[in-house]
């Protein structure tokens, strides 16, 4: 079973707020779902910490999504608790700054991977926030338990491509129709979101199954 999960938060240093700034009418973390919700998964989870709760409950429920509250800064926690109570064997880990995933990369990606019975996989190439990492429950537990280094435990899987001789890594270059890594997409500041902003718009004549598509939103960046 693959359980999609997603982590966001309400706070932000560099943008604070962002996961509820309006994007095309909606709060931008809805539109990160919307995105997700292109990708077929058997579950789909939104972990965000217990200050978070309240805001992001209805906008879950409304975009089909279980929420699941955890620690703030120890993530890969997070992560694993949200493994132990969904029993899925297969995670696509994607966060809440990206409204722009490409939602076929990530189903090509999480088939290599299921594939090659990888541990952990994602692809180079893709512009910086629309690709996502598919991972191996087991190997996230494994992390868990055995990594205490903040960092790794606040960005869930580098402790896994840190350590290839534990691991099964499948990290390849992206088809080059996905490639474009010159472009950052990902929303981290004000200038990021106004740069969203006019390319959610010119997204938005399309359907959204069209709309998360590598292609087009590749084409609409020009």
């Amino acid at each position: 079973m693959t359980a999609l999960v997603l982590q966001a938060r309400l706070d932000s240093s560099r943008l604070p707020g962002k996961s509820l700034l309006p994007l095309g009418g909606r709060p931008l973390i809805f539109r990160v779902m919307e995105a997700l919700n292109a990708i077929p998964v058997d579950v789909k989870i939104l972990a965000c910490p217990e200050d978070s709760v309240s805001a992001f409950a209805p906008l879950a429920e409304e975009a089909g999504f279980s929420l699941f509250a955890g620690p703030k800064e120890d993530v890969l926690a997070r992560y694993c608790l949200a493994i132990r109570q969904s029993g899925a064997d297969r995670v696509l880990r994607a966060t809440g700054d990206n409204p722009f995933v490409f939602a076929d990369a990530a189903i090509a990606l999480n088939e290599e991977a299921a594939g090659l019975a990888a541990d952990y996989a994602c692809y180079f190439g893709l512009p910086c926030g629309t690709g996502v990492e598919s991972v191996f429950s087991e190997a996230l537990l494994r992390a868990e338990r055995e990594t205490k280094d903040p960092a790794e435990r606040e960005h869930v899987c580098p402790y896994l491509y840190r350590h290839q001789e534990l691991f099964r890594l499948h990290r390849p270059l992206a088809p080059l129709y996905w490639q474009c890594p010159e472009l950052t997409l990902t929303v981290d500041t004000a200038e990021d979101y106004e740069r969203a902003q006019v390319l959610f718009e010119r997204l938005s004549s399309l359907s959204i199954e069209q709309r998360y598509l590598g292609g087009n939103i590749i084409a609409a960046c020009r």
